[in-house]
């Protein structure tokens, strides 16, 4: 089977791409190893909501069109979003077929799927940026007797055995988590790093809101000062809960979470826990105010025509006097560890050298330019700050749909200037 582009994953990256190559009459494939949107349907737990408003969706040709813009998408409705986009748009998706390789062939690449092998000119790579939890090297010293879960096998608190839980990670998985096992009635002990803090509303609108309007969203890639740390920083602490309320470490403190710094160790049966929590804490709050300094900045050149409600500064984070640094797993009754300490991409079928030590691709605004005609789309920052939200990879496909375009365009030239030369 032969065409001009595959594109690997049929989730809102893949299906944004396959938008813009029909816009520039350029013939593909998507190929997608289980249904559209296959990662929403299978490794989210069940009370997940969209971190993101409804309005925020908007991906090319298609915007939200139901009576609640503000709300928040459960998983059902996302999965219902993202099919309808792909019947909307007549993606050509093959679904149910695993891409086994994708290597160079003289004219391009090959890719092998269960269903079949193709030949094309370009590959782009959609398989998003979340498809293996990360566990950190302790997790190997975790004692017998304690089950482990990540975020994608995590689903509710009913599946966890009676007895404590030691949430790793404070990001969205890790805060959410936390929060509805505590509501549970659980014991929830939180392991902290590095995170993100942001309020879910200021000024009288959303959060996503103010960073959408401010510009703040789409920073590009090119003007990072430090691309690499960028495309590392925490997911914002944020939830898409119905009431809109904020979840912090504060608010996960207000309902009995216990605080603790970065796991460290796990020891005869107890878990190390680093002393840093006040001060990676102080540096989360001062990003916060950072953020809010750029927002009100930018509504001071608006004139005073938005009626929003005035500035405001957030308490800090409220940290105990001596945070423990040991959690005795048996005295605890601490039964479950969920490990909310990230992911990253699996790139394992890509037979092309590209992928760095730590299972990256490694490319330049999405061009993978070491394998010319090789795309990847839907990794963090990839060329804005929003690239990996459903509202920013219809921008990311546009700006790589043209260089793929460009691509295919010179290539045509060449092959022709080749055959003159030849007197073809």
């Amino acid at each position: 089977m032969r065409t001009t582009t595959v594109i690997i994953g049929a989730g809102q990256a893949g299906l944004a791409m396959s938008w813009w190559l029909a816009e520039r009459s350029i013939d593909h494939v998507v190929l997608e190893r289980g249904e559209v949107a296959n990662s929403w349907r299978t490794e989210r737990w069940d009370s997940l909501r969209l971190l993101t408003p409804n309005w925020q969706s908007r991906l090319p040709g298609h915007r939200y069109q139901g009576d609640d813009p503000d709300g928040f998408r459960t998983m059902p409705e996302t999965i219902a979003f993202i099919e309808r986009y792909a019947t909307s748009i007549g993606a050509p998706v093959r679904a149910g077929t695993t891409v086994t390789s994708v290597r160079h062939i003289a004219d391009g690449y090959e890719v092998v799927t269960s269903q079949g092998t193709w030949q094309c000119n370009t590959v782009v790579l959609a398989t998003g940026a979340c498809n293996i939890p990360h566990l950190p090297a302790v997790a190997k010293a975790v004692p017998p007797g304690i089950d482990t879960l990540t975020p994608i096998q995590y689903r509710n608190p009913q599946q966890l055995a009676e007895g404590g839980v030691l949430v790793v990670g404070a990001s969205a998985s890790g805060t959410q988590i936390a929060d509805e096992l505590q509501r549970s009635g659980r014991s929830v002990t939180l392991a902290v790093g590095e995170h993100v803090r942001v309020p879910r509303t200021y000024r009288g609108r959303d959060i996503q809101w103010w960073m959408d309007a401010s510009g703040v969203l789409d920073q590009p890639y090119d003007e990072v000062d430090d691309i690499v740390r960028a495309r590392n920083v925490a997911s914002l602490q944020l939830a898409g809960y119905p009431d809109r309320r904020m979840i912090d470490l504060n608010s996960l403190t207000a309902i009995g979470v216990k605080l603790v710094g970065r796991l460290a160790g796990i020891n005869d049966g107890k878990a190390q826990f680093s002393g840093s929590l006040r001060n990676v804490c102080a540096l989360a709050d001062l990003k916060m105010h950072r953020l809010l300094d750029t927002i009100d900045a930018w509504v001071a050149t608006q004139g005073g025509d938005l009626a929003i409600e005035p500035p405001r500064r957030y308490d800090p984070t409220s940290i105990e006097a001596s945070p423990p640094l040991l959690l005795d797993f048996a005295r605890r009754s601490v039964k479950t560890i969920i490990w909310a300490t990230g992911f990253r991409p699996d790139f394992s079928w890509l037979d092309v050298p590209v992928v760095d030590a730590k299972g990256n691709v490694r490319h330049d605004g999405g061009v993978v330019t070491e394998s010319p005609g090789l795309y990847v789309m839907g990794m963090p920052y990839l060329r804005r700050r929003n690239s990996t939200l459903i509202d920013g990879v219809g921008d990311d496909a546009r700006d790589l749909s043209a260089h793929l375009a460009a691509y295919l365009g010179n290539r045509r030239q060449t092959t022709r200037a080749a055959a003159h030369a030849v007197g073809v």
